[in-house]
C-alpha cells in the first residue's frame, strides 16, 4: 500500500463537509462496525449527507456475538432516528465467518493492529465500498476512524486506494475520533444503554483479551497471596 504524505485527515473532512452545506444532501453508505462506534459519525453525517448504514462483519466471532452487536445496532438507530426525527436505514450484509477467515488465518499469530487487521479492514471496506459504487451511493466511508484502536490514517490510505477501483462512489476522508467524536459518541452510548463489547472482534482479538485477562487474573492472585 502507497504511504500518503501528511494529510491533516479531520480538517481535510471539515472542508468537505463544509462544501456540501448549500447542496442538496448526497448519499451516503456507511459501514459500521458496532453500534456504539456509529453514534457520533451518524450524528455528524446525517447533517450533510441521506445516510444508509451497512453492517458488514463477518470477521466477528462467535456468531451470537455477531447476533448480539446487529441487535444493539438496530437499538441505536431506532434510538437515534426518534431523538433526531430521522429516517435513516440498515442494510445487513450476509454472515460468512469461516470464509471470511481464510484470507487472515496465515496471520493469526500476529499482533492486533499488524497486517492481519488491516487487512480486515480492508476487506471489509472493500465489500461496502463495491455495493455503494454499484447501487451509485455518491459517497462511502465507514466509523472505524472514531475508534482510538483503529488508525485513521491507514483506513484513509485504503479508503484512497479503493476509491481508484469505483469511479462513480467517491470517497470520504474521515477523522471521527476529533472534534470530541469520542466523548460525544461515549455520552450517547451510554444515554441509549447500548451495550458496548470489549473485544474488537475476530476470533484471535477474542483470544487475546481472555489471554490478558487470565494474566491479570494471575498477578491479583499473586497479589492475594502475597499479602
Amino acid at each position: 500500500m502507497t504511504k500518503r504524505k501528511f494529510v491533516d485527515d479531520y480538517h481535510e473532512m471539515l472542508s468537505i463537509l463544509d462544501s456540501l452545506k448549500s447542496e442538496k444532501k448526497k448519499t451516503l453508505l456507511l459501514h459500521a462496525c458496532c453500534g456504539p462506534c456509529a453514534t457520533y459519525p451518524l450524528k455528524l453525517l446525517s447533517q450533510y449527507f441521506d445516510v444508509t448504514i451497512a453492517y458488514d462483519n463477518s470477521n466477528i466471532y462467535p456468531l451470537t456475538e455477531y447476533e448480539r452487536r446487529k441487535k444493539t445496532i438496530e437499538e441505536m438507530l431506532a434510538k437515534f432516528n426518534d431523538e433526531f426525527k430521522t429516517n435513516i436505514k440498515i442494510i445487513f450484509f450476509a454472515y460468512d465467518n469461516e470464509n471470511y477467515m481464510k484470507d487472515l488465518t496465515p496471520y493469526e499469530n500476529e499482533r492486533e493492529g499488524g497486517t492481519r487487521c488491516k487487512l480486515c479492514f480492508e476487506k471489509r471496506m472493500d465489500e461496502v465500498f463495491a455495493y455503494a459504487n454499484s447501487h451509485h451511493y455518491d459517497y462511502f466511508t465507514t466509523v472505524m476512524s472514531v475508534s482510538r484502536y483503529k488508525p485513521t490514517k491507514i483506513l484513509n490510505e485504503i479508503g484512497e486506494k479503493l476509491s481508484t477501483k469505483y469511479h462513480y462512489t467517491k470517497y470520504l476522508l474521515s477523522d471521527f475520533k476529533r472534534g470530541g467524536g469520542i466523548a460525544i459518541g461515549k455520552e450517547m452510548t451510554k444515554r441509549y444503554e447500548l451495550y458496548e463489547q470489549n473485544y474488537c472482534g475476530c476470533e484471535y482479538s477474542l483470544k487475546n483479551r481472555s489471554r490478558k485477562a487470565m494474566d491479570f487474573e494471575a498477578i491479583e492472585d499473586n497479589i492475594v497471596k502475597i499479602f
